[in-house]
């Protein structure tokens, strides 16, 4: 008996040094955070393969997606939102129509939730309620996306589905059915939904059979390239909070193949193919990053060809919307970018923000010094964050005066 109380304080010291991260002094709401972040690394090892094997539970990014469902929502109208579900091309989209009387045309926001490719959808109740209040706030129909994830549905079918919505909604008869400008539309997305958001906006921007552009692209905390994944931010934050640097590349991983060899090269940088040398100087993070954020970290390139088979598809710049040349970037629309300190992903999006702004575009960027990953999914109970609300009032504010 009292071998048995030994191995399991034993293990319930383990456990808890295993979802212990360190927090950042300057977090609002710590504890709210620490308790998200623990339950984040608790799901992760109870989907582990060895505690797998044991216990017959499902894969992890099925454990985690059936979390989330249990805080999905219905399209339900109120009084200043009609909300309805239908498809644009075949895909499935919430629509967000504002009730109020108006004589010209509305502005429209088409939103693209994050989750890694493979985790979430317009129905989590957070961004439902994110989009509802774009609608009655900006006074704009909002269309969010649901596009078909991983690993069911693997690279290039997420990235074709947003842009078949894009090109069904940007269709004269579509614009003019539910009152849009069709000068006014704006593309938005919170962390890989802001990947999806930049790579399509390129797309339309720069290809001369689309009729209307994009008056403008909003990213929360984006990812905007998988080609070198050391970054300062990817260091300081390997571990978190929320989002670690292991569960991000784990779950995007799952956006291309299910060989676990190419997550464990990514990890250590050693994923890129050979032939991809010249991608390195638009994702240099020692070149494009701001001073403050470089500290004392060293710059070292990605390591080429240690994956066998390589992976050809990293190059394909819808995966890394920051590895274009100038030429694709300068057509680009008015941009908001907003970044989160502590941040895995955060230099993506800074470094963006200089490479857009060194080509001309007119860029507005906002960050948190006290952000953290996925903030807006944490604005409802029982878990919501004061910084969720904060980040959604600074998009929506942007949205107000510049769309």
């Amino acid at each position: 008996m009292g071998y048995k109380i030994l191995c399991f304080g034993l293990i319930c010291i383990l456990f808890a040094f295993y979802i212990y991260t360190p927090m950042p002094e300057n977090i609002e709401e710590p504890w709210k955070v620490r308790i998200v972040d623990a339950a984040i690394k608790a799901t992760s090892l109870m989907s582990n393969p060895c505690i797998e094997r044991i216990t017959s539970l499902k894969r992890f990014d099925e454990l985690f997606s059936t979390i989330i469902k249990l805080d999905y929502t219905q399209p339900i109208s109120d009084e200043n939102v009609t909300v309805m579900d239908t498809t644009f091309s075949d895909i499935p989209v919430r629509l967000y129509l504002p009730k109020r009387k108006r004589e010209s045309q509305r502005p429209a926001v088409i939103f693209i939730h994050g989750g890694a490719f493979v985790l979430g959808s317009y129905k989590h109740t957070p961004l439902d309620l994110l989009n509802r209040w774009t609608a009655n706030k900006v006074d704009a129909v909002v269309v969010s996306v649901d596009p078909r994830l991983a690993p069911q549905y693997q690279f290039p079918v997420t990235q074709d589905d947003v842009a078949s919505v894009v090109k069904f909604f940007l269709q004269d008869k579509i614009l003019a059915k539910y009152g849009v400008d069709p000068n006014r539309v704006c593309i938005s997305g919170d962390s890989s939904g802001g990947t999806l958001a930049a790579g399509v906006t390129q797309l339309i921007q720069n290809d001369p059979e689309f009729k209307y552009k994009l008056k403008a692209q909003a990213l929360i905390y984006p990812g905007l390239q998988v080609i070198d994944l050391s970054s300062p931010s990817h260091q300081e934050f390997e571990h978190g909070p929320l989002l670690s640097k292991k569960l991000a590349i784990r779950l995007a991983s799952l956006h291309l193949t299910q060989d676990k060899a190419l997550p464990q090269a990514m990890m250590k940088n050693q994923h890129m193919p050979h032939g991809s040398m010249h991608l390195f100087k638009l994702v240099n993070w020692s070149t494009f990053l701001p001073e403050r954020y470089k500290k004392n970290h060293v710059y070292t390139e990605p390591i080429l060809g240690r994956l066998n088979p390589s992976y050809s598809i990293l190059l394909d710049s819808r995966l890394s919307p920051l590895a274009v040349n100038d030429s694709q970037l300068q057509n680009l629309p008015l941009t908001y970018i907003l970044t989160c300190q502590h941040d895995v992903l955060r230099d993506d999006g800074l470094m963006y923000v200089s490479r857009l702004q060194n080509v001309g575009v007119k860029v507005s960027h906002d960050h948190m010094e006290d952000g953290i990953h996925g903030a807006l999914s944490f604005m409802t109970s029982p878990m919501y964050l004061q910084l969720g609300i904060r980040i959604k009032d600074k998009y929506i504010n942007w949205l107000e005066e510049n769309l």
